[in-house]
């Protein structure tokens, strides 16, 4: 019985071995002809890793940094790679953009059931600048590789600078804001707001822990909102401090009002909860834009931490 009880261990732990090897090989459910044909771009199967990666290189771009020629081989290729896991697909992903791109670039990964996870760049004194937008997702394979799809598909659309770049003649020297009207916006968030030189600013704060230490709106974890100009036109930037699974619904909420997003990244480490902050820029009705501000902050849970 004994030899019956090892053996079986035996058999039991080969087996085991044999599947845990197998397993990197999961990529092959992937449907890699469809994934090519969803997101219009060629991939390569990493076997031993179990991953099917989609590349689409930036050859359009001429790009040059402190006067050296950045090939796509060196940073400018947008690409996304899919994995297996159980009966969900998972992608992560870098897309190279030129700033007139971005935002309509993220509307389409939003739009197409994406996540948007980082947005910032990669180089110094380029030209044109070039920021990058990583991605990632999980879920249906069909439906990540038709959002990959929609990501590259807008790109090839606004390549050559037909992008957004949205301007306004403004000089907050010359600003004729109504405060009143914008603290009546902002009630409840941040207001009443602070204005002077011509720049009308709210804050609201949000709290976090480092090092043992309490961070909050003192401390630089805060969202908050700058707005120049005139009631007709004004120009708001500013900063938005969420935790991770508010992000989406914030990044959501900012394009659909129309707000574009700059950056997305972190300013701390260790902190908890982990916080992520995105900044922001755009140009319109200044109700409007402290509307937009105002119906991303009700996607978080700020609690004006001092």
């Amino acid at each position: 019985m004994r030899i019956l009880v090892l053996c079986g261990g035996m058999m039991a732990a080969f087996l085991s071995s044999k599947t845990a090897l197998a397993a990197p090989k999961a990529a092959a459910a992937l449907d890699q002809a469809r994934i090519e044909q969803l997101t219009g771009a060629k991939g390569k199967l990493d076997e031993k890793a179990g991953v099917f990666k989609v590349s689409s290189p930036r050859a359009d771009l001429k790009v040059i940094s402190s006067g050296v020629h950045i090939t796509p081989p060196m940073g400018l290729t947008s690409w996304a790679a899919f994995t297996r896991a159980g009966n969900h697909t998972a992608v992560m992903g870098d897309i190279v953009l030129t700033e007139d791109q971005v935002n309509p670039v993220m509307s389409a990964a939003l739009d197409g059931g994406l996540e948007v996870t980082a947005l910032h760049n990669h180089f110094f004194w380029d030209n044109p600048k070039i920021m990058f937008m990583h991605i990632g997702g999980m879920g249906d394979e069909e439906k990540l590789a038709t959002g990959v799809g929609a990501v590259f598909a807008k790109i090839k659309e606004t390549a050559g600078g037909k992008g957004v770049v949205p301007k306004a003649d403004i000089d907050p020297a010359k600003s004729t804001l109504d405060p009143k009207k914008l603290d009546a916006v902002f009630v409840g968030h941040g207001a009443p707001g602070e204005y002077k030189d011509g720049v009308y600013k709210v804050v609201v704060g949000r709290g976090a822990k480092m090092g043992g230490h309490q961070m909050g709106k003192a401390m630089g974890v805060n969202t908050w909102a700058a707005l120049a100009g005139s009631d007709d036109q004004a120009v708001i930037d500013g900063d938005f401090a969420m935790q991770e699974p508010e992000l989406q619904a914030v990044l959501k909420s900012l394009r659909k009002s129309g707000i574009n997003i700059v950056a997305i990244h972190q300013h701390m480490t260790g902190e908890q909860p982990r916080v992520l902050f995105l900044h922001y820029w755009g140009i319109g009705k200044a109700s409007d834009l402290a509307g937009a501000i105002v119906a991303a902050l009700k996607e978080t849970k700020h609690d004006n931490a001092p």
